[in-house]
């Protein structure tokens, strides 16, 4: 016991000692914010996929038009780098006009059609963006004038302004940038946001500077220095002793009742949530069985798993899609039924149960839920044999199809096609060229998911998106958990400048208006 206690305040010693080691900002315009990340692996927007990624593109980059700042409505979407937009009556051409005048950061010039032209080509590459098949009807992008661009789809896309919105494969970039600095544009990004990248130190921080030139006036916060901080309680210490402005939070109920009780203190839990499922692989024996995969679905209590998370941060799911968006039917759900689980794996086979491997990441906010689902599944004659790893391992390991189930949470435009088509389509699947997210292999709703794109009707395109759904819970594709909400904590000397309700990617939008005052 003494020696645990001894570890514990060697361990807490190091923390500080590292928060005393760094240099101290005392400017008052200076923001300082903490985020759970080892290190940055790209601030390209067209790859940016990591939480605390995002959140640094998300105050460099614009895109043509933008959710509202502190919301993640996409009936609320409003001008960015376009002042206005028309489309056709058959929803099949978009035309943009940009502001004037807009510039990009450094030496750069300002923005062009051919800019736009560019992000959006590259955006829809798959050798240059990980949402590439977001783009898939992209038929033509171009540019009529130096202020005028065109988008021709080959069908009806829902949702289509959350694809040149401020965030993914939206955000516009430079193109004389990303052909002068090549590989290394990742870690030197140029756009036309707030805020302008000045340097990084690798494992430590990122340093952030207000660009003068931004278009919608000077930011009134001077600079941002975001600290890589992966440890939890390391960076509740750094908050709480005054080192840090605004933090990543813990996303666990208990731990987000002590934080509101802390001094000074603002606790922000937002939308979108990241939804948790449990995805099945059914490339792997004998998860190829339909039966031993509804077994392991009648063998997860969601709502034990709720309770555990805690209410006030996780919001229970029933559909494969996400929680409130466009598109999703919960009219079926599996049931938690352990003895139909061991009835289900006697008739596969299975009589005295089986084991499943799974690789989970050490991450606060997965490798405790995967503890509470291995005791469930313990109870059904379910051996889940969990190798824990850091989460850049984990991200990488399950990219390359070495777990039976895999456990994993995303956000993404709230339509049920981004779900629909990035985690269920085979297309999608692990392995393939234009792999995403599909870790189960899933294939039964593919002609829906298709032929819901090409509907052009919301109507019709409703009851495909309901077809598909219908048909990978038949599947058994996976076992939808719940949404996991943004949790973030501020100081009370931070003021965004909004409320902050939502926040598509992820992090609180510091922008122009975003002040702080200690």
């Amino acid at each position: 016991m003494a020696n645990k206690i001894g570890k514990s305040m060697l361990a807490v010693l190091a923390a500080s000692a590292f928060w005393l080691a760094l240099p101290e900002r005392v400017n008052a315009a200076s923001l300082r914010v903490g985020v759970s990340a080892a290190d940055i692996a790209t601030l390209d927007p067209a790859r940016a996929s990591n939480t605390q990624d995002m959140t640094i593109v998300s105050w460099v980059f614009n895109g043509l038009v933008r959710f509202v700042p502190g919301g993640a409505d996409p009936t609320k979407i409003e001008p960015d780098l376009a002042e206005s937009w028309t489309s056709s009556d058959d929803g099949l051409v978009w035309t943009f006009k940009l502001r004037k005048d807009v510039k990009f950061h450094g030496e750069y010039g300002t923005l062009t059609a051919d800019d736009v032209v560019f992000s959006l080509q590259r955006a829809k590459n798959p050798e240059t963006s990980s949402y590439s098949s977001d783009y898939a009807a992209f038929k033509s992008i171009e540019a009529i004038d130096p202020l005028t661009v065109r988008i021709m789809l080959s069908e009806p896309v829902a949702g289509f302004l959350g694809l040149v919105a401020n965030y993914h494969g939206g955000n516009i970039v430079s193109k004389k940038a990303v052909e002068a600095l090549g590989a290394k544009f990742k870690a030197n990004p140029i756009g036309t946001g707030p805020f302008m990248f000045d340097k990084a130190v690798t494992q430590q921080s990122v340093y952030l500077k207000a660009f003068p030139g931004y278009f919608r006036g000077a930011p009134k916060i001077n600079d941002i220095r975001i600290d890589l901080i992966p440890s939890d309680s390391s960076r509740e210490l750094a908050f709480r002793s005054g080192e840090l402005d605004l933090i990543f939070g813990k996303r666990e109920q208990r731990w987000v009742d002590q934080a509101k009780a802390w001094d000074n203190v603002a606790v922000d839990i937002f939308v979108p949530g990241e939804y948790r499922t449990v995805f099945i692989n059914m490339a792997r024996k004998p998860l190829d069985n339909v039966k031993v995969r509804e077994a392991i679905a009648h063998a997860i209590n969601v709502d034990q798993i709720v309770q555990f998370v805690g209410a006030g941060v996780a919001v229970k799911g029933c559909s494969v899609v996400p929680n409130d968006y466009l598109g999703e039917d919960c009219t079926w759900s599996y049931k938690y039924d352990p003895e139909a689980s061991k009835k289900l794996l006697a008739e596969a086979g299975f009589k005295n149960g089986f084991t499943l491997s799974a690789v989970v990441s050490s991450n606060s906010a997965q490798q405790p839920i995967m503890e509470v689902i291995q005791a469930q599944l313990a109870e059904a004659g379910i051996n889940l044999q969990m190798q824990i790893v850091d989460h850049p391992t984990y991200h990488e390991q399950i990219r390359k199809d070495l777990s039976d189930v895999v456990f994993y949470g995303a956000a993404r435009f709230p339509v049920a096609d981004s779900y629909l088509s990035q985690f269920y389509h085979s297309g999608a699947s692990i392995g393939k060229p234009t792999a995403m997210t599909n870790f189960a292999h899933c294939d039964a709703g593919d002609a829906d998911i298709a032929a819901a794109r090409k509907a052009t009707t919301d109507e019709e395109r409703l009851k495909l998106w309901s077809a598909a759904q219908k048909k990978i819970y038949d599947q058994v594709c996976g076992v939808p958990l719940f949404s996991l909400m943004q949790v973030w904590v501020h100081s009370k000397a931070l003021n965004y400048g909004y409320e902050l309700k939502g926040s598509l990617n992820l992090a609180p939008p510091i922008t122009e208006q975003t002040t702080i005052n200690r």
